[in-house]
């Protein structure tokens, strides 16, 4: 959780010296879920999640260079520079998705062909509760539970869809009994052993083919909604400052090691400094790295071996020939 918040503290500097470009979603206050699902889920699970999906990415494999590479625009990056911070992929981790809502119908997708498969795995699509009102949702929930698929569906309540409050949008708060028909659970989101052991129950439930399932998360962003939300104008500071003095999963998670004698002060705060200085020399090799090309932008738009002598642009007359 330490590397993951330094890594988005990290890439939040970047961008505010203009060295990212486009739209940047930090999960910073909610490393816990990444973080905890990990722990019980195998590495052939395969996981789809929101374009606030930097955490997800590291926990499913791609380094933190490759990461903040990828935001940078950098050739070395995990998607060559060219995805962003929305677009980043890896073994049984199938992105984030720019459109809000849009990876609950695709996570349905993915536990059909597992069905098909009869691949021992579980398929995880994670939303925020600004996307569980989509009807898009709805009828992922529906089809899910029709084919009796090996699907989690796991809501992130982070209390805000954008700028608006889970009790202005949602006529019900409950996300986890919205299934109807599905069953689920809520938790505490930013407690990771209530994580791990929610998702290993989900995980187990499915298994032994019970069907879908859902978990909510209830959980807290500190940073506003992307890095061009202040993150103000809905919210008080004072909420915000309390909720990481009462409720931080890292605090939390130091407390609970400290207090069973696990570990020691000094240990803890050891390993953040590996962290940090970890990210940061991250950070100076990534600057010196070559940014990505404008005539990158016309590869990989088609399998390799099948590409087209000419590829159409935006602007007329202006495309890329091979």
């Amino acid at each position: 959780m330490v590397f993951i918040r330094r890594m988005e503290q990290a890439a939040d500097g970047m961008y505010k010296q203009r060295l990212m470009r486009g739209f940047l979603h930090l999960s910073i206050g909610q490393e816990a879920i990444a973080v905890g699902m990990r722990a019980s889920i195998s590495d052939t699970d395969p996981v789809i999640t929101s374009y606030r999906c930097h955490s997800i990415a590291y926990t499913r494999g791609i380094s933190v260079y490759k990461i903040l590479a990828e935001l940078a625009g950098k050739k070395t990056g995990c998607s060559k520079g060219k995805g962003g911070s929305m677009h980043m992929y890896a073994n049984s981790f199938y992105g984030g998705s720019g459109i809000v809502g849009a990876q609950v119908p695709v996570g349905v997708g993915i536990a059909l062909a597992q069905k098909y498969l009869k691949t021992n795995a579980v398929t995880f699509a994670i939303y925020g509760d600004g996307a569980a009102n989509q009807g898009q949702v709805f009828e992922a929930f529906n089809l899910a539970k029709l084919m009796h698929l090996p699907v989690v569906f796991c809501c992130e309540n982070n209390v805000y869809g954008m700028g608006t409050s889970a009790e202005r949008s949602s006529a019900s708060t409950k996300y986890f009994k919205r299934g109807d028909y599905i069953p689920g659970i809520k938790l505490n989101g930013m407690d990771i052993l209530s994580v791990k052991e929610a998702v290993a129950h989900a995980r187990s439930w499915v298994l032994s083919d019970k069907g879908p399932i859902i978990v909510e998360f209830d959980t807290y962003r500190y940073h506003g909604h992307s890095l061009s939300d202040p993150g103000t104008a809905y919210r008080t500071k004072d909420e915000v400052a309390r909720i990481k003095t009462t409720r931080d999963c890292i605090t939390a998670c130091k407390r609970h090691l400290c207090d069973n004698g696990i570990v020691g002060d000094d240990m803890l705060k050891d390993i953040d400094k590996k962290a940090q200085d970890f990210i940061e020399g991250i950070v100076e090799k990534i600057m010196k790295d070559e940014d990505c090309e404008e005539s990158d932008l016309w590869k990989d738009v088609y399998v390799f071996g099948y590409e087209p002598e000419y590829i159409r642009g935006v602007c007329l007359g202006k495309g890329w020939r091979s």
